[in-house]
């Protein structure tokens, strides 16, 4: 099966659960994850309808950025405060904040280019060491001070992942926990120009039905588009 086929059966597939749960299918967004995948993949995904690309590493980002055919990068992994202002001005969305300090580094470089970057807050489901993200408990507070000290920077809602499990039924109580959270945020008092939470970031290749069913917005999917990865 080629990308384009791969890409329209999973755009597919996003849009039945999200009918079966009573949305409309336009309301989530097919991301589509290129980590350890060339130029030449990454376009003929672009080429079969995909709009919004994400990458998890700065470098191999900026390796692709030039040869891709016109889209809206998200970076969705781990962002290290000295890598900001490499991306800066490249993506549209950073996925993975989880600390006041790299919201205050994004600000400084969003401010320098003159620009507002949004962002997610990113939720570690089940603390998990191996992984960023803070807990659901520090989610207001960290909200609260970005909004308060980051001019440059809106936060948009949360992304989350859940422990790799086999059954994306496993799944579904860190989905349903999410949403419940992002439904919670909605009600927050905080600056409209600094807080707008309209998108929740959750859902991959191995159960992005599910994340659909239960609220997602933006889905991320890479190996089901793409095929296995090209670690070298």
């Amino acid at each position: 099966m080629t990308i384009s086929e791969r890409y329209a059966q999973v755009r597919k597939r996003v849009d039945d659960a999200a009918l079966r749960s009573g949305r409309d299918p336009s309301e989530v967004t097919l991301l589509a994850v290129t980590k350890t995948h060339g130029v030449t993949e990454i376009n003929e995904a672009v080429d079969a309808g995909a709009t919004d690309i994400g990458e998890n590493r700065v470098q191999e980002l900026l390796e692709k950025y030039d040869g891709v055919k016109p889209v809206r990068w998200h970076l969705i992994g781990h962002l290290q405060t000295n890598k900001v202002r490499q991306v800066i001005d490249k993506v549209v969305m950073i996925h993975s904040v989880d600390s006041l300090k790299l919201a205050k580094e994004i600000d400084k470089r969003a401010s320098a280019r003159g620009i507002v970057m949004d962002v997610l807050i990113e939720i570690n489901s089940a603390m998990e060491e191996t992984k960023s993200g803070i807990a659901a408990g520090d989610l207001r507070k960290l909200a609260e001070d970005i909004t308060a000290e980051c001019a440059s920077v809106r936060i948009c809602g949360i992304m989350c992942i859940p422990p790799i499990a086999e059954d994306p039924e496993d799944s579904r109580p860190y989905f349903r926990e999410a949403a419940a959270l992002f439904e919670e945020m909605k009600t927050w008092d905080l600056p409209d120009d600094r807080f707008c939470p309209g998108v929740l970031s959750m859902g991959m290749s191995g159960d992005f039905e599910t994340a659909v069913e239960e609220g997602a917005t933006i889905v991320r999917v890479g190996s089901s588009i793409f095929g296995p990865r090209n670690y070298k």
